[in-house]
């Protein structure tokens, strides 16, 4: 070879070495290039550093128990060293087995899927560890369509990852992260879910079956896929085996066992109307407060008793079940209205029969003319805490809560609010009014007015009567005229307005019947007034919320303003009392046999369209409505409030009474009032004739005369019209 041919050849071998310099120079910084690119948009070290999963916000009870959660993903942290170690091999040992000894990605799990999936050419093989899942889930950056793209960014973050946390701190935020399928996120929830038991409660088997879920949540559900699920969760338990995880008795144990799980797909947990209640109350505070109700993880600790509630929800639900039955059988009677109502040109007969029987739901078009509907709260007097709230019939739950958002005539559970303003202005209860007929002027739907002539609920009339006899008995007669003769309509209203009636009241006569519409939650907390001695305490729901810190962010306490004075406060009580004891409401006593002091009142609107009873004891003041969600339905004849409503309210006391154990305790008699002894007749001071009866009376509003009526000379006239006699 000569030597301008070796000096050529070297030449040529230069020029190639340097190009593929070049050319290599150019692709890594081609790379490099790309890499940041892509980098871009990742998570930085500073956010790799302040893990902060969004969690689940827990609503409790007073007494503890779980009502409701409240999440965009239901997830509940939960520390590494609670979940059991059979759920941490499980999990590595389906999922990365490799996972404590690789730096972020598995090389050879790399190098299987490259040739798997060079062969088949498709992406039949995968290679992602723990970590890169975490990276994956973690950061929505990073994107979950399956290009290469997507895998480059999921090593890089995979390995800053590896870089920031310790395997165990990796291992925590992957089993709190990942998706269980469900809308459950992280392995308590999960647990929750699928077993009704914490994390650290969970069973070998159970903990296989959750780590099967992993790979695809919804193809391996439980709950839709058993087999698959069963299939998966031994396939697990397998893998364990063969890492050295499990003995072999303990895979074979676990792989016998059958797949039990809770099929609850629609748990809306207790009280569901009061824990709605409380996500629109967190709703208005969350940007005063500012919080995220459904990321922060708070707790939420309320006012509700679930011993209360429960007591509350089983009275009730009997009580409508036999208001609903009534209904039925007066429609199943009535042909024309039972076709008008329930649409049978359009339902089918007999599915609207098996509907109304409760043998399946009732159609939602016609819920409201044939549905009976409830409202229920129960309050502590003492501070207003709502200790109950039932918004709706327990078995056909929606979204609206009638113990809050309903506006229903009241009937005469008003006429204490008429009563209670003549006792505040100085009448007593011995003020007598003629028990005869009287006319309204009342205003029409169309704006005219028109004469109407009330009438007593039994069509009866009579004498004189007190005011105690007028309640006693809801004569309607007494309480129209005491808006005409003694206290005005405008007063009446200021009375209510004053015990925090928040709903428009119209200043006419026909206030005195419970024309104007009220919301159960504010009429039974004015009547919670008359146990707390003149005190009105806004009810509350709330008590604090907790942030996932367990730092206290912010408490609610009791907000009480007096509305009334002791005395006037203590005289309604013993006037509605005697509804309780032997008037309208009497039958809370011969018939349900609750012996406690309590005062109350029934009340019925024209037609039986509304039934209430509102009532109240030293410990509680509740409120019963029954009705239909259509106010143009009626309940039916006779269905009045002591038929249709006061049996849920007796019945709920009573089983209260027995669950809380609370003792005896009767109402305290303020100083101011006294109990006084007056002729029987005239109402005044009496003579040593009078036939004489007890009464309590306002001291400052005690009578002075003494009786004219029962002298000296009438009693010698009386005995000798006697002789005459004989």
């Amino acid at each position: 070879m000569t030597a301008k041919k070796k000096r050529s050849r070297n030449t040529s071998w230069t020029r190639i070495t340097f190009r593929v310099l070049i050319f290599s120079l150019i692709c890594g910084a081609g790379g490099v290039t790309y890499l940041k690119f892509l980098s871009r948009d990742l998570p930085s070290l500073e956010q790799l550093e302040n893990f902060d999963p969004d969690l689940v916000t827990r609503i409790y009870s007073a007494d503890g128990v779980l009502l409701k959660e409240l999440y965009t993903q239901r997830r509940v942290f939960v520390d590494l060293d609670r979940i059991p170690k059979k759920m941490v091999d499980a999990v590595i040992a389906s999922e990365d087995h490799r996972f404590r000894s690789h730096w972020g990605i598995s090389l050879r799990d790399v190098a299987r899927a490259v040739v798997i999936n060079t062969l088949t050419l498709s992406y039949r093989q995968g290679f992602s560890s723990i970590t890169q899942q975490l990276a994956r889930n973690l950061y929505d950056t990073i994107g979950f369509k399956k290009t290469i793209t997507r895998k480059i960014k999921e090593v890089i973050t995979a390995i800053q990852i590896e870089k920031t946390y310790t395997k165990d701190e990796i291992l925590e935020m992957y089993l709190n992260f990942i998706h269980f399928g469900h809308g459950t996120y992280g392995v308590q929830a999960a647990s929750k879910r699928y077993f009704q038991k914490d994390a650290w409660d969970l069973t070998l088997d159970e903990s296989a079956l959750l780590a099967g879920l992993l790979p695809a949540p919804a193809h391996y559900s439980p709950i839709n896929y058993p087999e698959r699920a069963i299939h998966r969760r031994n396939t697990v338990l397998r893998l364990m085996n063969e890492h050295g995880l499990i003995m072999q008795s303990a895979y074979l144990e676990a792989k016998a066992l059958p797949l039990e799980v809770s099929q609850d797909r629609n748990n809306l947990g207790l009280a569901p109307y009061f824990s709605e209640h409380i996500r629109r109350i967190l709703e208005r505070e969350d940007k005063a407060l500012d919080i995220d109700i459904y990321r922060d993880g708070l707790e939420i600790y309320t006012t509700l008793d679930s011993r209360i509630q429960n007591a509350a929800e089983e009275a009730v639900l009997k009580a409508v079940k036999r208001n609903q039955a009534i209904l039925n059988e007066r429609l199943y009677s009535d042909r024309e209205e039972f076709e008008q109502l329930a649409y049978l040109s359009i339902y089918p007969e007999d599915s609207v029969r098996m509907m109304l029987n409760g043998e399946m739901a009732l159609y939602e078009g016609i819920r409201t003319q044939l549905l009976v509907q409830t409202a229920f709260v129960a309050i502590d007097p003492t501070n207003g805490y709502i200790k109950a709230m039932i918004g709706g019939r327990p078995d056909y739950h929606d979204q609206f809560n009638r113990a809050v958002q309903a506006k229903r005539q009241p009937g005469s559970v008003f006429k204490p609010f008429i009563y209670t303003a003549a006792i505040d202005n100085g009448y007593p209860v011995t003020r007598q009014l003629l028990n005869q007929p009287v006319v309204l002027n009342v205003q029409s739907s169309e704006g005219e007015w028109e004469t109407w002539e009330p009438k007593n609920y039994d069509l009866s009339t009579g004498g004189l009567t007190t005011l105690r006899e007028g309640l006693r008995r809801s004569l309607n007669l007494i309480s129209v005229r005491l808006v005409q003769e003694l206290v005005p309509p405008e007063v009446v209203v200021q009375t209510a307005k004053r015990m925090h009636i928040t709903t428009p009241l119209r200043a006419v006569d026909a206030i005195a019947l419970g024309t104007s519409e009220v919301i159960p939650l504010e009429i039974t907390s004015a009547y919670a007034i008359f146990a707390n001695k003149g005190v009105w305490c806004a009810p509350i729901a709330i008590t604090k919320i907790v942030d996932r810190f367990g730092v206290t962010i912010k408490e609610y306490h009791p907000k009480r303003e007096e509305v009334l004075s002791e005395e006037t406060a203590f005289i309604m009580t013993d006037l509605l009392r005697t509804v309780v004891d032997r008037g309208t409401g009497g039958s809370i006593r011969w018939k349900y046999r609750f012996n406690k002091p309590a005062g109350g009142k029934t009340g019925t609107t024209q037609g039986w369209t509304d039934a209430w009873f509102v009532g109240f004891t030293p410990h509680l003041a509740a409120g019963v409505w029954m009705g239909m969600d259509d106010p143009s339905v009626s309940l039916g004849k006779k269905q009045d409030g002591g038929r249709a409503a006061l049996p849920a309210w007796a019945n709920f006391m009573n089983a209260v009474y027995d669950t809380m154990g609370w003792e005896h305790k009767d109402f305290e008699v303020p100083k101011g009032v006294s109990k006084i002894e007056i002729c029987q007749v005239t109402k005044d001071l009496p003579t040593k004739y009078c036939p004489t009866e007890k009464e309590w009376f306002i001291d400052k509003y005690a009578p002075f005369k003494t009786c004219r009526v029962h002298t000296e000379a009438s009693s010698r006239r009386s005995r000798d019209r006697g002789i005459d006699d004989l």
